[in-house]
């Protein structure tokens, strides 16, 4: 048993080619759970073919032989396996050879706010076939999942994009939604005084919206740009769906650039805030430091141990030491409480 789970763990859900899932999509059914064997059927048959069944081919880049796998038995073009190994992670679409290469980030299944929890993920989009890779598990890729498990129908590997670029941004949707409640959080802490670590949370949803819209914001012009000359074989009807998805996805966009916005103001709210009450305690301290001087100067003078000091022998030196410390203090707590004359 033990062997079992850690074959499993390290294939990361995937089979040996390092296929996590494919689904068969014919005549407008609902997709069809396939195993390795059956896909390559499919591949060696319909592959090429012009005909209304299509394939969704999902991968986990990690297993050492997927890569091999879509080699051997896929007809992908070259720039899809450049973009696996390129450093850039910017979002992208490209045309290349009747594929749409596509490079979508995303944030993982298990995502918790920090700007290290976001992914990508590769698409290879054709005729009859869409290939998606990825390293990690993401979120918009499971809601995916679920639909097409669901029984949803979906009538072209463009339907398939469109849904997923609408549930990317459903999921960014949801974030900005989380973020809008943390900030109204730090704001009530702000206006009954009580922040204490909550500041801190700002700068991480800053960062992480900052790295978000860094790595997303390209993803609405590459899209425009594909919609005003598509691909031969992608249908009228799949324009205007990804023109729409399109459309919802700058808004969150904009939406994301408001919020950054609103975490701006409210830091220097915070900042002014913790610069005043820092003011404030140095004032304190100074008037502390300017009552306390007479007391220090004349316990100095009184303490040294020489001749001539006054009243060494009177039985009332104590108090009329004293007493003059205190008109002393006295005077200089007028001199800096009294009010300042107003203007007239």
């Amino acid at each position: 048993m033990d062997k079992i789970a850690d074959k499993e763990q390290l294939s990361y859900g995937a089979d040996q080619s390092g296929l996590i899932c494919g689904y068969l999509f014919n005549n407008q059914q609902a997709g069809q759970l396939l195993h390795t064997t059956q896909v390559l059927d499919w591949l060696r048959t319909q592959q090429n073919s012009e005909g209304q069944s299509f394939l969704w081919l999902h991968f986990n880049l990690t297993h050492a032989a997927a890569e091999k796998w879509l080699h051997e038995h896929t007809a992908s073009p070259e720039e899809f396996y450049e973009t696996l190994h390129q450093g850039s992670r910017s979002t992208r679409i490209e045309h290349a050879d009747q594929h749409l290469i596509a490079v979508v980030n995303d944030v993982l299944h298990d995502f918790s706010f920090d700007p290290s929890d976001i992914a990508t993920l590769w698409l290879n989009v054709s005729r009859n076939v869409m290939i998606s890779a990825r390293r990690k598990p993401l979120k918009s890729v499971d809601h995916l999942r679920n639909a097409v498990n669901s029984g949803e129908i979906f009538q072209s590997p463009m339907e398939l994009l469109t849904h997923l670029l609408r549930d990317q941004a459903d999921v960014l949707t949801g974030i900005v939604r989380n973020a809008i409640t943390k900030i109204d959080e730090v704001e009530d802490h702000l206006l009954a005084d009580r922040l204490n670590k909550k500041r801190g949370n700002l700068g991480e949803l800053r960062r992480l919206l900052v790295r978000l819209q860094r790595l997303l914001a390209p993803e609405p012009a590459a899209l425009f740009r594909l919609l005003q000359k598509p691909p031969e074989w992608m249908a009228e009807n799949d324009v205007h769906e990804l023109r729409q998805s399109t459309e919802e996805f700058s808004v969150v966009l904009s939406d994301m650039a408001s919020l950054q916005e609103r975490i701006k103001l409210l830091q220097e709210e915070i900042a002014a805030h913790v610069n005043e009450q820092n003011n404030r305690s140095l004032f304190v301290l100074t008037i502390v430091t300017v009552l306390a001087l007479p007391i220090n100067i004349i316990t100095g003078l009184m303490g040294m141990n020489v001749g001539g000091i006054p009243w060494a022998q009177n039985e009332a030196g104590f108090w009329i030491i004293i007493l003059i410390i205190a008109c002393i203090t006295i005077v200089a707590a007028w001199l800096a409480f009294k009010p300042k004359d107003r203007d007239r």
